[in-house]
């Protein structure tokens, strides 16, 4: 979109606000300096986060192309997108930086593939790719695949990009500990033909770009002096190399707001470290708080009982959602000796909900995978 023309506005701007809470309202309406919006399961932080990105653009206080907004996943962005749209029209269409964090690393990276040694149309590779790479210099290299199978080092050399290092940046017990005390030197390896073949992998498009920012200066006060506003969503599932990227790029202007849920944190498995939003405050001193506490889904016994658990963690910044919903039925905790046991009580109560009149397409059966 061309910088000369602001489109037309959608709504007018008491509609982007309408029908928010206080928080809510707060959370849009306080656009300076850094923000943590603190939101509990269920109390409306899309909404919120949609209206803060409609305001900003709504507002003429940057342009959607000076905004980046970040999401998770690519249904989250387009979510995101469809939303902003409906608020204010086609001046969404600007906005080059709403995606995730891949997607922008990758676009980022097309314009300065050439600091870290590749050209623009550098090649992502996917998994299969990168297990044949790894069998490829597993064999090369005399490793014994039985004991460390390509798989296995793709995920270690995964997990050391997402803790933003490179080869040189292990330590002596990491290096030792894996590829028979040459983990080092077969990441690097591994580093060299993927450059060699003009090709990166997904770890490569934040670990490269993060590179690149702390390298070369004037890359990374380009950047900062582009993004006037920084949305970040679900930041309790940042990892480290994540961190330390929108760390280095909201450094100059701090108009930085990231919305999480110290208590929703379940991917440290893939790297994610809640204490990245514990820390919010300390990285950028005067940072407002800002809690989304009512909750629109659930009932108050379900709230009682998932505030009693979560109240017993010590690492959270704390917050007590609460619901103008009417009571509902009191939870009820089954235990049972085995998974044959429990599938039989599950079925029972189907049935017995069936002879009482209720539709089979209102029971859901929730489970932890789908194995």
């Amino acid at each position: 979109m061309s910088q000369s023309t602001v489109p037309a506005p959608a709504a007018p701007r008491e509609a982007l606000i309408a029908g928010l809470n206080e928080p809510q309202r707060e959370a849009v309406l306080t656009t300076e300096g850094p923000v943590l919006m603190l939101a509990g399961a269920g109390t409306g932080k899309t909404a919120a986060l949609t209206a803060r990105l409609a305001w900003l653009i709504h507002n003429r206080l940057a342009w959607p192309s000076e905004i980046l907004c970040v999401t998770f996943t690519n249904k989250a962005a387009r979510e995101m997108r469809e939303r902003v749209g409906n608020l204010i029209g086609d001046a969404v269409e600007g906005m080059p930086w709403l995606g995730t964090f891949h997607s922008i690393g990758a676009r980022m990276l097309r314009r300065h593939a050439e600091l870290v040694g590749l050209q623009s149309n550098y090649t992502i590779i996917d998994t299969d790719d990168q297990l044949r790479l790894l069998k490829q210099l597993i064999a090369a290299n005399d490793l014994d695949e039985k004991r460390w199978p390509a798989r296995q080092l793709a995920g270690l050399i995964d997990r050391w990009k997402n803790r933003g290092l490179n080869p040189a940046d292990l330590d002596a017990a990491e290096n030792e500990m894996y590829a028979n005390g040459r983990g080092q030197q077969f990441y690097q390896l591994y580093q060299d033909r993927l450059k060699a073949l003009n090709a990166c992998d997904f770890g490569d498009l934040l670990l490269h770009m993060l590179n690149i920012l702390r390298r070369h200066r004037d890359v990374l006060e380009q950047y900062q002096s582009r993004f006037k506003y920084i949305l970040v969503d679900e930041y309790q599932d940042t990892n480290q190399v994540q961190y330390l990227w929108l760390r280095l790029l909201a450094q100059q202007r701090q108009n930085i707001c990231v919305v999480g849920d110290d208590d929703q944190s379940i991917y440290s498995w893939r790297g994610a470290e809640v204490a990245n939003i514990l820390k919010f405050e300390k990285d950028f001193p005067g940072s407002k708080v800002i809690r989304l506490e009512q909750n629109y889904r659930s009932t108050p016994q379900i709230l009682a009982a998932a505030s009693g658990l979560i109240s017993e963690n010590s690492q959270r910044l704390g917050k007590t959602l609460w619901t103008e919903r009417h009571a509902g039925d009191k939870l009820r905790v089954i235990g049972v000796w085995d998974a044959p046991e429990e599938a039989r009580r599950v079925g029972e109560d189907i049935e017995r909900l069936e002879r009482e009149g209720a539709p089979l397409d209102q029971v859901a059966i929730l489970v932890r995978a789908q194995y």
